[in-house]
């Protein structure tokens, strides 16, 4: 009877547990349901932080990528054939405009002047005699004592001696010149470069004497490229009213270094090519700009900020603001019901942690601009600025 019974208990037990257990999931999935509504109920209005829309004149900045030189590059070089004697600057320091760089030997061209100073008063004396001999013989002429022949004669003497003096003289200051041009001093203030040449070298004059370079850096000019589509771009954003741009002498230009650090000067625009490359189908402009404490130097790579057009009545918004969907991009804007209304609307660029709206909002509309992520659409919000 024992077993018997124990059997049948488990036998029971065995048949009722399927439908308790469902007892039990329909119990806890109402007070689930329950709970979901009071916390619900509790929740809310979703909390967001909010943004009135305004249309404002904006200034805007247009960045390129440059790359600064010197604004007065110039080679060194000698003039005349002829030894060189001595370096006096210091490679890769900064010369000051006349200072001497380079010496040539001398001693040749000195003692070529002193040659041409003593054939120049050879020619004088010479000069100094027809004058002399043109003087007795022209009164004599006048009597007929003398020939017409002789007059003409001392005549002739008298104008080539003088001719073979002006050529004295401009041997002379030949002379001058090429002893003047042993001489070799920097015209400009500048960084100059590594010598080409060293002592005792053999220069030779015009192309093949090239000695070294000094670089003007004081201004300093930064050249950079815009595009021909950046270009497109421009002509039609002014076209539409979108973007005022002034002459290109009135962009103001800011260079950004390396390290992100902002150059204290400030320059303009010096030049602009008026047509496009061929190569890169880009056009070249030139800035320059102040360089006093010579931290700029001719090589370097920055960020070009042109600074000067105007955005006129554009709406700008926190880039926070605007989320992304399978539409594009969108804002929720707050509807006179204080329910939040998804808005698709279409971006232009950025500027700083804000973006321009071209389309989708209007001035004196609001949009959320903090806890946008927890909105759906037609859900009750709350305001908390």
């Amino acid at each position: 009877m024992a077993s018997w019974g124990a059997g049948s208990w488990r036998g029971r037990v065995r048949r009722w547990r399927p439908a308790g257990v469902l007892i039990l999931l329909a119990l806890s999935a109402a007070i689930g349901c329950d709970r979901k509504a009071e916390t619900a109920a509790e929740r809310g209005p979703a909390e967001v932080r909010a943004l009135t829309v305004a249309a404002r004149d904006v200034p805007v900045r247009f960045e390129y990528v440059g790359q600064t030189e010197s604004s007065h590059l110039v080679e060194i070089r000698a003039r005349i054939d002829g030894y060189l004697e001595k370096r006096l600057y210091k490679e890769g320091g900064l010369v000051k405009a006349g200072e001497v760089m380079f010496l040539m030997d001398r001693r040749p061209f000195a003692a070529a002047l002193q040659k041409a100073r003593a054939q120049l008063a050879v020619q004088e004396a010479k000069l100094a005699n027809a004058a002399a001999n043109l003087a007795r013989i022209r009164p004599l002429a006048a009597k007929d004592a003398v020939s017409q022949k002789a007059l003409d004669d001392a005549v002739a003497q008298e104008q080539e001696s003088r001719a073979a003096v002006k050529a004295a003289q401009a041997a002379v200051r030949e002379a001058e010149l090429n002893l003047g041009y042993t001489v070799i001093a920097s015209p400009v203030t500048g960084l100059s470069s590594q010598a080409a040449k060293q002592e005792g070298s053999y220069l030779t004059g015009g192309a093949g004497g090239l000695l070294t370079t000094v670089a003007r850096i004081d201004p300093i000019r930064v050249n950079f490229s815009i595009s021909e589509n950046e270009w497109l771009w421009f002509r039609d954003e002014v076209a539409r009213g979108r973007l005022v741009m002034p002459s290109t002498e009135d962009f103001e230009i800011e260079v950004a270094l390396a390290d992100g650090s902002v150059f204290p000067q400030t320059g303009r625009v010096s030049f602009s090519e008026p047509s496009y490359s061929r190569d890169t189908g880009t056009f070249l402009v030139r800035a320059e700009l102040p360089n006093p404490a010579e931290s700029l130097r001719p090589g370097q790579f920055v960020r070009v900020r042109m600074i000067g057009a105007l955005r006129p009545r554009a709406v700008l918004i926190p880039r926070r603001a605007v989320m992304q969907g399978a539409q594009g991009a969108f804002v929720w804007v707050l509807n006179s019901e204080q329910k939040a209304e998804l808005r698709l609307v279409t971006l232009g660029d950025w500027h700083g942690e804000e973006v321009f709206v071209s389309i989708g909002l209007q001035a004196g509309e609001r949009i959320a601009v903090e806890g946008v992520i927890k909105l759906s659409a037609d859900m009750p919000v709350k305001v908390i600025n």
